[in-house]
């Protein structure tokens, strides 16, 4: 009978934060069949890279679009509405951010090597010696060299957002890694200390 009790209401919490997540992505959508103008292509640009939409972007929001959306919302483990809500757009904002810093630490590497970057920076997301939020963590001081060279705020190329992609499906070349350097350009000689787990192209990855 304690099990049975057990079972059930593990159902519920899983019904609930089901209902939940998708009430709080159907609150405010603003992209969605029909809309047109810059935001949406935007978001299909962005799809674009992601490899989502194959299509020229158009600025219109049709099947196709929506396709691409659900999508995404699958993969990122956003309800799949097929339109942007709140859910949405902040997991396109991290993934942006996320993107960012990869083509401004790794482009030029191998691609392993830029899904071994987004990976370090899950790893850190979810570890607990790290603050918790994809945003803390990018912007956490002296945490990324591209934050404070600015090259973060280069235009990410289609590869960094598909590294992105990867990395959230499971993929980490970096085998759990939440450092990671190239000697070359180590102006903090503590970065050695921590234990090398592989290297992948000019990037040493460490834990």
């Amino acid at each position: 009978m304690k099990s049975l009790k057990t079972l059930a209401f593990g159902l519920f919490v899983v019904l609930f934060l089901s209902f939940s997540q998708a009430e709080a992505e159907a609150h405010g959508p603003d992209l969605h069949s029909g809309s047109k103008g810059q935001a949406v292509t935007e978001l299909q640009t962005k799809l674009k890279k992601l490899g989502y939409f194959h299509v020229t972007p158009t600025g219109y929001y049709g099947s196709i679009t929506e396709t691409a959306v659900s999508q995404f919302q699958r993969d990122f483990g956003v309800p799949a509405t097929g339109y942007t809500g709140t859910l949405t757009r902040n997991k396109l904002e991290q993934v942006d951010m996320m993107a960012h810093v990869v083509h401004g630490e790794a482009r030029g590497e191998v691609y392993k090597g830029k899904v071994a970057v987004a990976a370090v920076i899950l790893n850190r997301i979810n570890s607990g010696h790290f603050p918790n939020s994809t945003y803390d963590v990018i912007f956490q001081r002296n945490a990324f060299t591209a934050v404070n060279d600015g090259q973060y705020w280069l235009m990410p190329d289609a590869s960094a957002y598909q590294a992105v992609r990867d990395a959230y499906q499971g993929w980490d070349p970096s085998a759990g890694a939440t450092y990671y350097y190239n000697p070359a350009g180590v102006t903090d000689n503590w970065i050695f200390s921590r234990t090398v787990i592989t290297k992948i192209g000019k990037h040493y990855f460490a834990k």
